[in-house]
């Protein structure tokens, strides 16, 4: 129906590019999102902007009653999530979170094994991913023709225009427009393991880590870390970039371990893997396609296999993990509060301020 972007280039060959895929000339294409979401004709959007507009975004779509789907992560605070998650209870939209490994066989089986007591009583589950990267500083350049930077930038602080700036290469790296890779990638794997340690509607209990953040240069995000989750079961939860161990999630119990990622699965003992579940045994949501399983939701108004109130706990995660690298000491969490006990300084980082005129 209608395609938007900030970079008239990229808009210009998403235009054709779905008008090639339908043979006809019907795709509109507009710059600003807003004027996409207020059309009476169109009933879902898919935002897969910068990380610093998901929320704004989803919220204008909430209100004009559209249903979505939102790329992960969520904000850039946890009060935009609370904002989105308010916004779309409200008014009942139909929302699918892109943590889309909820919808890969692999990563739903090993959650249901550690579900229903494979590997006995699960005690650790560690994530590994890489870290965010460093960059130069780059000179300052002409805004070209073609993009509208000051609406790319939006709610982040203004900043003088460079091309590295707006390409995934390097924002992904950068604060005014993300949390980095503890976000950008650690929300696919810290998402899998909420699922698979029944927290999905809660969280950590205390956090502690530490992080390496650049000094100087484009991006400034943490391009090392190591945090600790702590959930009330006891269970410890470990995000680290550290290459040593395979990128992806790993589940230990006292009977054995479980490991995932993409396209490959293995475990101790290896019989787990031949597990034929019971009548009777819990068994988690089935997906085999995320997109899909948005559009079917959307027909039938069930909810999605990543709904908005699991996707902020996901979230959560990155939130915490990014704030206990910052004030680099063990912090206390109440998951039901959704606010860290006892400590002004940590749930001022609760909130992030926008430039104006942008708000929730």
């Amino acid at each position: 129906m209608a395609v938007c972007d900030v970079n008239a280039l990229r808009l210009e060959d998403a235009r054709l590019h779905v008008d090639g895929y339908y043979g006809t000339a019907g795709c509109a294409a507009y710059a600003d999102f807003r004027e996409l979401i207020a059309r009476a004709d169109i009933d879902v959007i898919h935002c897969a902007t910068p990380d610093h507009w998901h929320v704004l975004v989803a919220l204008e779509a909430a209100r004009a009653n559209k249903d979505m789907y939102i790329e992960k992560p969520l904000g850039l605070s946890l009060e935009q999530d609370w904002a989105l998650r308010d916004a779309v209870q409200r008014r009942g939209n139909i929302f699918q979170f892109g943590t889309q490994h909820r919808s890969e066989r692999n990563f739903r089986f090993a959650c249901e094994l550690v579900r229903n007591g494979r590997i006995g009583r699960m005690h650790t589950m560690r994530v590994a991913l890489e870290a965010s990267k460093t960059a130069p500083n780059f000179p300052a350049m002409p805004v070209p023709e073609w993009l509208d930077y000051d609406r790319w930038l939006g709610p982040a602080p203004w900043a003088p225009f460079t091309e590295n700036r707006i390409i995934n290469q390097y924002w992904w790296h950068i604060s005014d427009y993300t949390l980095g890779f503890v976000a950008g990638q650690n929300i696919h794997f810290g998402d899998i393991a909420q699922w698979g340690n029944r927290s999905e509607l809660t969280g950590p209990i205390e956090v502690e880590g530490w992080g390496v953040f650049p000094k100087d240069g484009l991006c400034d995000c943490a391009t090392a870390y190591h945090v600790c989750h702590t959930y009330a079961n006891g269970v410890t939860m470990h995000f680290t970039d550290d290459v040593e161990n395979p990128q992806g999630i790993r589940f230990e119990g006292t009977e054995g371990w479980v490991f995932v990622d993409l396209g490959v699965i293995d475990a101790e003992p290896k019989s787990l893997l031949r597990t034929v579940f019971e009548p009777g045994e819990e068994r988690l949501y089935e997906s085999a396609n995320h997109v899909q399983n948005l559009l079917d939701c959307v027909r039938t108004r069930a909810e999605t296999v990543c709904p908005i109130e699991q996707a902020v706990r996901s979230d959560t995660l990155c939130h915490l993990s990014d704030i206990a690298m910052r004030l680099e000491r063990r912090l206390r969490w109440n998951p039901d509060t959704e606010r860290f006990v006892d400590d002004a300084q940590a749930n001022r980082m609760l909130t992030r301020a926008m430039r104006a005129p942008w708000r929730l």
